[in-house]
């Protein structure tokens, strides 16, 4: 038979080896929305010893703000009954806790967590991390400059993780953030390869705070600034349509989740003025999964050679846009008077070429100072850490100069693609 003890906002069920947190008739409604958290000390999952994986887990639930300062905690008792250990493994863990100062001890009335723990457990946390396929091309300079902006006004120190869209790195790269205790971590998730839940849930578990940038990790719950893809394709194909295109071509570097949303949002917008996505061409190269100069030619190339080539072409992300621009004059074609071009990027068009592109664009130094603000929130404890909402960055067009009409196809058919366009290295 199960017992069910009660105390404070923990419920501890006897016999089960769980501590469940965050489940009491004391709880306010924004507590009771929180997703309770558990510990199974009965489960080996590590060699870590398990007086340290008790203390861990109190410590992870001080950092999110489920144990609030001055609250009680279950008593040795009842966490050696309804855990199923040791006395001295509770007594080694709270010892643990009150020589931090965490904790302190009251005869006669119980273990409360101290009024200051959140300054304790915060000093030597003041790093905010963001972590990102890249930091030089498209919008992620944009975001990273807003990120270390906003950090920096709130004297937070920030380091800049690129994982170069490499899943086993962003693992490195989590690892050295949970060995420096950051005190939160922004993060834009691998896309050749989905990134595994535990890779980010590890963070939380140590009571880091996580904001997901742009796409979600599957299985984590925590605020996402969500870049609507679809809708970017929807956008780039009405802006297409509404200047007379209907054959277009979507390049993409390789094939995921978020170039199907892209693909489906254009061919939403084509066909409801009776065009189509004619074509649509991966980039990247299958082993490196790079986007390389040799993968873009050839997929131009074959592209233009058929008998009714796309009047517009729209690309993924904007360096895959730039590549095309420089390429496309090789096949004799002109933009745009021969192709129209939209890329996808940030508001900050930096450099003559991306002002040159038409674009659907995002905000990222919004979108870098939104992520610093939620990080700062779950750290005070004014958000849960394991907060869901989703934030939808709003999207507008750069207009630039490589949107036209469609050209007089006549001359383009007449005059075929060459069988062999020289490439360079850059």
């Amino acid at each position: 038979m199960l017992k069910i003890l009660e105390s404070g906002v923990f419920t501890v069920v006897a016999g089960t080896g769980m501590l469940v947190v965050g489940m009491s008739h004391l709880m306010d409604d924004r507590m009771r929305n929180r997703r309770p958290l558990s510990l199974d000390l009965r489960r080996k999952t590590s060699e870590q010893p398990k007086h340290e994986r008790l203390r861990d887990h109190l410590l992870a639930e001080m950092l999110a703000g489920r144990l609030t300062p001055g609250q009680m905690l279950p008593s040795e008792h009842e966490m050696t009954e309804s855990l199923g250990v040791a006395r001295t493994t509770v007594r080694q863990a709270m010892a643990s806790l009150e020589h931090d100062g965490l904790i302190r001890r009251v005869q006669g009335k119980g273990t409360f967590v101290e009024a200051d723990v959140r300054r304790k457990l915060n000093r030597g946390q003041d790093i905010f991390a963001l972590v990102v396929p890249e930091t030089l091309e498209g919008f992620y300079p944009s975001l990273l400059h807003g990120f270390e902006a906003a950090a920096g006004e709130l004297h937070q120190q920030t380091i800049i993780c690129s994982t170069d869209d490499n899943v086993e790195r962003q693992a490195d790269i989590i690892l050295q953030l949970l060995d420096k205790k950051v005190g939160g971590v922004a993060i834009n998730p691998t896309s050749p390869h989905p990134t595994p839940g535990y890779q980010v849930r590890q963070l939380q578990e140590q009571g880091i705070p996580v904001v997901f940038c742009h796409r979600r990790v599957e299985g984590v719950t925590a605020p996402l600034l969500a870049i609507p893809f679809r809708e970017v394709g929807h956008l780039a194909g009405k802006v297409l349509a509404e200047h007379g295109h209907r054959r277009v071509a979507f390049f993409f570097s390789h094939r995921s989740p978020v170039a199907q949303a892209y693909q489906q949002g254009l061919q939403e917008a084509l066909r409801a003025v009776g065009g189509d996505v004619s074509v649509q061409a991966g980039c990247a190269d299958e082993q490196t999964k790079k986007v390389l100069e040799e993968t873009v030619v050839a997929a131009l190339q074959q592209v233009f050679a058929g008998p009714a080539p796309p009047t517009a072409i729209f690309a993924s992300f904007d360096s895959l846009a730039e590549m095309i621009y420089l390429l496309l004059p090789r096949l004799g074609l002109r933009v745009p008077q021969d192709v129209s071009l939209v890329g996808f990027g940030g508001t900050w068009r930096k450099g003559a070429l991306a002002r040159r592109l038409t674009s659907v664009v995002i905000d990222e130094i919004a979108t870098g100072r939104q992520a610093v603000g939620l990080l700062h929130e779950m750290r005070r404890g004014s958000r849960p850490i394991d907060d869901n909402e989703e934030f939808v960055l709003p999207l507008s067009l750069s207009k630039g100069e490589t949107l036209g009409s469609p050209a007089a196809h006549a001359a383009l058919v007449s005059s075929p693609c060459p069988a062999e366009m020289p490439t360079t290295t850059r």
